[in-house]
Order: structure tokens, then sequence, then C-alpha cells
């Protein structure tokens, strides 16, 4: 009996080293995946005008004024935004180009959303409009006060913000 004991129990560690031998877990991998990380280019503006610095203002003028901001981004999304500085006299006036959409909750800023590298003409056609109702004492008069408009453009990665006023409140805070 003990002889039969000792037969089965070799038996069955054979069949279990035989089993065992030939049994694998089902196993895999991956090749590794790596990620470089690089400096974005730089978000890159210019504000120029060719028409000049001084205007004469006569009753009924159409004066050319042609500031234009450019991106130069290469690709990287930006706000762009244009603050307009107006100390003209009520009689100067002018329309900002469509491409251009106020901020909400601030005066005389204006932006561009994911603006593309291209030129982005600030004025409608390109021109002031002296009303025409308006005669010479009421234009010399006014204009003794040193009147000017200023234009400067700002441009802030896209990713700063999701809207145009949360953009230039970031615009702001980086200055």
């Amino acid at each position: 009996m003990k002889k039969a004991l000792i037969i089965v129990v070799a038996t069955l560690l054979v069949c279990t080293a035989a089993i065992c031998g030939t049994l694998a877990w089902l196993n895999d991998s991956t090749d590794s995946v790596q990620n470089t990380f690089v400096v974005g280019e730089n978000i890159d503006i210019d504000l120029d005008e060719t028409t000049g610095d001084n205007y004469t203002v006569v009753p009924g003028a159409t004066i050319a004024k042609d500031p234009v901001v450019t991106v130069n981004n290469n690709g990287e999304g930006c706000w762009v935004f244009v603050e307009i500085s107006d100390n003209t006299p009520d009689f100067i006036n002018y329309t900002v180009d469509s491409a251009w959409t106020a901020v909400p909750g601030y005066a005389n800023v204006y932006y561009i959303e994911n603006a593309a590298e291209t030129e982005y003409a600030v004025l409608a056609n390109n021109e002031v409009i002296v009303d025409s109702d308006v005669d010479a004492a009421e234009i010399e008069s006014a204009l003794k006060n040193n009147n000017t408009l200023t234009f400067t453009a700002y441009a802030i990665q896209d990713d700063a913000a999701t809207t145009a006023a949360a953009a230039w409140e970031a615009m702001l805070a980086e200055l």
C-alpha cells in the first residue's frame, strides 16, 4: 500500500511538472513612446503706419491713416489687441475695421482671437474723416490742445484665457 501510494504521488508529480513546464502565462509589451518638449515660437507682432504723423484738418476732409498690425507668429495661436487712445475733437471720426471686435468691459480696446500670420488694418478704409459741418474757427480752437490719435498693439498666446476680457486682463498683468 505504501509502495502504491508512492507510485501515485510520483506519477502525480511527474504529470504536474509536465503540465506546468508547458504552461505559460499570456503576456505582451509595447515599444516605448518618447515625448520631447520644446519652447514654442515667440509671439511676434508689429504695428506700422505709412501715412505719416501730422495731418492737415479741414472741414469734410477724408484723411488717409493706415495703422496695420502684422502678426509674425509662425503658427503659434495668439490673441491680438489694439488699444486706441483718442484725444481728438468730436469732429474727427473713424471706424475700427470689421476684423476687430471690442473687448467687453473695456473702452477703445479691440481684439482678434487666434490671429493668423497676416496683416490686420486697424481702421476701416484706412481713413479718418473730418465732419463737413465744422468750421475753421472750431478746428483752430480744438486743435490747440495737442490732439492725438494713438494706437498700441499687444499679443498674448491663445492659451492665456478663453475669453477676450480674460486674455486682455492677462496681457495687462504682463505689462
